[in-house]
């Protein structure tokens, strides 16, 4: 018999199904502690103990919370997301942080579908109707799925079953999504539109099922509701944030929006009230996850997970890399380092689906293992499509999930650097994207080339890159607009193809601009466009 002292403690901060507890706790080897939504007082108090951390979204693991937990090996999360997690720090500390992918798809994509019968149905309103007592039929004239055209933002798990699920109400689905391979689209039979705005003014419904990230956040704006057709539909049972709901309350206002269903709110609990009271909206408290099928999932998920990791197999679902920092070549580290930067780069400039990747290493670079290499960009890359940690772990596996690959090419006589790589994005329409850099002393990383355009420029922090005829006054005029909106400029890096032509400038800032700063700043003289980016 396993003693007490023996046993590993497992705290469960998170409520999770009883099965899943019940299971927990029959394993001898395992001593259990259910301590749903404790305070941070008690958690500080029982971390010190555990092995094992089973959490949700309400329990807060930062690095001083782990500092404490000297005999944690293993954080569990009992969903996707793992933004309350220091990821970094838990790594630092060769703690393996897992999750549970995927369980929750179909309870999502099914209350999606859901909420938007309801809508076009008006059902909240009858239901409440007849509660009271009252009896009208005629006042609660709907619309049928049926014929009507539904625009899905974001094809990933939950967006390419609810284009299963529409197709079955004979909808006509188009979508829009710039990470996904156009191959993807004809596989899920949907009709891929080449921007946001462009998808909102071919639908009579839109559904969004995207991550909140800085490229999503807010981009269901007011100009993509306007181009919505009058008496349109819009609905959003992904993330709260994706869609200005100011701006959305003022499209229903005008009656350009005919209804709203919302799920997810930008900020919850405390939601935007004169939104959630509007009489054409329904409402829901962030329930796409909450069916039993789901947190049943979600449990197993769980239980068979904690037993691989105390047992030292390979988790299926890992999140991080504990010992990722175990690098033989001290050339591969920087450059997949570099790779990652490189990969978040192109994924913010992306504005379409690109067809292949492909990658070009250069100088003593070509002769080296490229996995880790690889991996950084893929790891890059999806995060700015993904709604979800992207580790090196999982990064190809989501990195595949696009329909993307990369080809690989080497010149090994290449004399310009000792080392340097590329990144090139070929389009179907013949268009390509490229990315390039360079380490500097195996210590320096450096974005080295954006398209035809070379630079020297190290990636970390807010930049705006814009595109611009190389015509005289140009650059003052992008200094003087933002120094009339109170950003300050770091530095202003500007290259150009030739003397007159187009010309490309990455001017790093202090502050993060927002949507009407990059419209202002694409409405001077010469620009041709401007996009904001993190590194």
């Amino acid at each position: 018999m396993v003693q007490e002292e023996d046993r590993a403690v497992v705290l469960i901060t998170g409520a999770i199904d009883r099965h899943a507890v019940k299971k927990l706790r029959e394993k001898s080897s395992l001593q259990v502690q259910y301590e749903p939504d404790c305070s941070r007082e008690t958690l500080e108090r029982l971390i010190p103990k555990a092995k094992v951390l089973i959490t949700r979204s309400e329990t807060k693991i930062d690095a001083s919370l782990i500092d404490l937990a000297t005999e944690l090996k293993v954080i569990a999360r009992a969903a996707v997301g793992v933004a309350n997690i220091d990821i970094e720090y838990a790594t630092e500390k060769g703690i393996l942080v897992l999750n549970t992918p995927g369980k929750n798809t179909n309870s999502a994509a099914e209350l999606t579908l859901a909420i938007m019968l309801a809508l076009l149905r008006k059902i909240p309103q009858a239901h409440q109707k007849v509660k009271s007592g009252g009896w009208d039929r005629h006042t609660f004239m709907g619309n049928e799925l049926k014929g009507k055209k539904i625009g899905i933002v974001g094809l990933g798990n939950v967006g390419h079953r609810v284009a299963k699920f529409a197709r079955g109400f004979d909808m006509e689905v188009f979508g829009f999504d710039p990470y996904i391979a156009p191959e993807k689209f004809a596989r899920f039979d949907v009709v891929s539109l080449p921007s946001l705005t462009a998808l909102a003014a071919k639908v009579d419904i839109l559904s969004v099922h995207v991550p909140l990230n800085r490229e999503t956040k807010g981009c269901v704006n007011q100009e993509v509701l306007s181009a919505m057709k009058p008496g349109s539909f819009v609905v959003n049972a992904a993330r709260g944030g994706v869609i200005v709901e100011k701006a959305l309350f003022a499209a229903l206002e005008s009656g350009q929006i005919a209804g709203a269903a919302i799920d997810t709110w930008e900020c919850e609990p405390e939601i935007l009230a004169k939104l959630a009271q509007h009489p054409r909206v329904i409402c829901s408290p962030h329930i796409g996850a909450s069916t039993e099928e789901a947190q049943y999932a979600i449990g197993d998920c769980v239980y068979s997970q904690v037993l691989k990791a105390l047992e030292g197999g390979v988790v299926d679902y890992p999140v991080n890399l504990p010992q990722i920092g175990v690098i033989d070549n001290p050339l591969v580290k920087p450059y997949a380092i570099l790779a990652e930067k490189l990969g978040r780069l192109a994924g913010q400039l992306n504005k379409s689906n690109p067809n292949k990747i492909e990658v070009l290493y250069r100088g003593d670079l070509a002769g080296v293992d490229h996995s880790l290499i690889k991996l950084g960009w893929m790891k890059g890359y999806v995060s700015c499509a993904v709604n979800s940690y992207v580790s090196f772990v999982n990064a190809g596996a989501h990195f595949e999930n696009l329909g993307l690959s990369l080809e690989e090419s080497k010149d090994p006589n290449f004399e310009s650097y000792r080392s340097a790589i590329k990144f090139v994005l070929h389009y179907k329409n013949g268009e390509t994207l490229s990315v390039g850099g360079i380490v500097f002393d195996q210590s320096y990383i450096r974005i080295s080339l954006i398209d035809r355009y070379p630079f020297e420029v190290e990636p970390s922090g807010r930049f705006i890159v814009i595109r611009n005829e190389d015509k005289p006054g140009v650059i003052g005029d992008i200094g003087s607009l933002l120094a009339r909106e109170q950003v300050n400029i770091d530095s202003f890096e500007l290259s150009r193809s030739m003397q007159g032509g187009k010309a490309l400038a990455l001017v790093k800032i202090d502050s993060e601009v927002n949507g009407q700063m990059m419209e202002k700043l694409m409405s001077l003289k010469h620009v041709i466009s401007a996009t904001a980016i993190s590194l």
